[in-house]
């Protein structure tokens, strides 16, 4: 019988007239409906595919979502041309960095300037030493400059824009108006507020303009300090004005209601002390002084104190040391979580403002009101403004340290006795 060779067509994939290779599909039909694809495969036999579901093709259609967030691969919208400037300029517009970060770098100025400066005063009138008095005076004439460079450092400005927001801090600081006062007519200045607005925004224009020309070393220095000199002729009457007239209502309300303004007071600042604001630099801004200022610095020392105190269990001695002589900011994180533990410190200080405004009438003032016992320059600030005499010393014995032991001490235990405190509530990790 003769061998037939079969039609070369059976062997080969279906090519629909168009020209085909290995893996090529082609269409299948079951039952008479369209079901998919045949695939050729290498060896010229053919294998079929599942068919395409709608369900599959809306799948295909949609964008994939990601396993972690369960939200679709969409492109991110870019930030607008001037967030993306801001942003390369490291300009933040933020409330934080402003008011917590830029006011804690100028307090830390202030120590190291004015509130050293006047305990070298101190030094130099004790002693008799005059370099202590050449100390306390250089010291002091740096501060308006010190403080700009510090709200800078703050802000994380480049170099230029740094050291010339020491000149615009000079000028906020410095710039001097006449006010009438009583019938007389005194001489202010916008003080360490003055040279905190003029150093912010001096040292924000001068990054939006650092490193954008080839001049930079003359562009620079020159906005950022005309910024900063401009600012403090515009403002700094002004705000000398505010700051003079809000210090002169809180002394002289603390005169005629010292109860009252010994609680407020006491109160007030001690929480800020506590909070990540700069209870110094409020103080100073508004140039508190005499028993209002005794009862701002009795308030800070019950806040450190107290803290030191009730948490000894948790933290020891590292503990009575950081706080004690450090700050009491350092519980502000456990205060977040377990905001009853400030109870103690806060209600010790309403217990020492009036004893200190009533009976011991101490007096204080500036920077030094605000910063209770860190380094004990709450205390030394007493002495300074009341010398070393019996009342003062007891004053500053039982107002700054027994008393706001005692009374947080006390109020403490009784909440721990209740369950309101628990052990570990005030750890801190030293």
């Amino acid at each position: 019988m003769e061998n037939r060779e079969e039609p070369a067509w059976q062997n080969k994939p279906y090519t629909d007239g168009l020209t085909s290779a290995p893996g090529d599909k082609a269409p299948e039909w079951r039952d008479g409906e369209y079901a998919g694809h045949l695939t050729a495969s290498d060896d010229g036999t053919a294998g079929t595919t599942d068919k395409v579901t709608d369900d599959e093709k809306d799948t295909a259609e949609k964008p994939e979502e990601t396993e972690a967030t369960g939200k679709t691969d969409e492109p991110e919208k870019k930030p607008g041309r001037v967030r993306a400037f801001l942003k390369k300029k490291n300009v933040t517009l933020s409330p934080k960095v402003y008011f917590i970060d830029a006011m804690g770098s100028m307090a830390l100025g202030l120590f190291a300037t004015l509130l050293i400066g006047t305990i070298f005063g101190t030094l130099s009138d004790y002693t008799h030493w005059s370099t202590f008095g050449f100390m306390a005076t250089f010291a002091k004439q740096a501060t308006g400059a010190v403080l700009g460079i510090a709200v800078a450092y703050a802000l994380k400005a480049p170099p230029l824009v740094l050291f010339s927001a020491g000149v615009a801090g000079l000028a906020g600081n410095g710039f001097a108006t006449a006010i009438t006062a009583g019938g007389a007519s005194l001489t202010v200045t916008a003080g360490p507020a003055g040279a905190f607005l003029c150093a912010l925004v001096a040292t924000e224009v001068g990054k939006l303009v650092s490193k954008e020309t080839k001049i930079d070393i003359l562009v620079t220095p020159v906005v950022t300090i005309g910024v900063g000199v401009g600012l403090a002729q515009l403002i700094c009457p002004l705000v000398a004005y505010c700051m003079y007239w809000i210090g002169y209502f809180v002394n002289w309300s603390t005169d005629m209601y010292p109860f009252f303004m010994g609680i407020i007071i006491a109160v007030v600042v001690g929480v800020v002390l506590t909070l990540p604001i700069s209870s110094a630099a409020l103080c100073a801004m508004i140039g508190i002084t005499g028993i209002a200022g005794g009862a701002a610095a009795v308030g800070c020392c019950a806040q450190m104190v107290g803290f030191a105190v009730i948490s000894f269990r948790e933290n020891r001695w590292s503990g009575v040391v950081a706080q004690g002589l450090g700050t009491s900011m350092l519980q502000m994180g456990n205060i977040v979580k377990k905001p009853l533990i400030w109870i103690p410190a806060t209600a010790a200080a309403a217990v020492c403002g009036p004893v200190s405004t009533c009976l011991f009438k101490l007096e204080c003032s500036g920077v030094s009101a605000g910063m209770g016992t860190c380094g004990l320059v709450g205390p030394i600030g007493i002495f300074t403004d009341m010398g070393f005499g019996l009342m003062s010393s007891l004053g500053v014995l039982v107002c700054c340290i027994v008393l706001p032991a005692a009374v947080s001490l006390g109020i403490s235990e009784i909440m721990r006795k209740t369950g309101a405190i628990k052990y570990g509530d005030m750890k801190l990790d030293l």
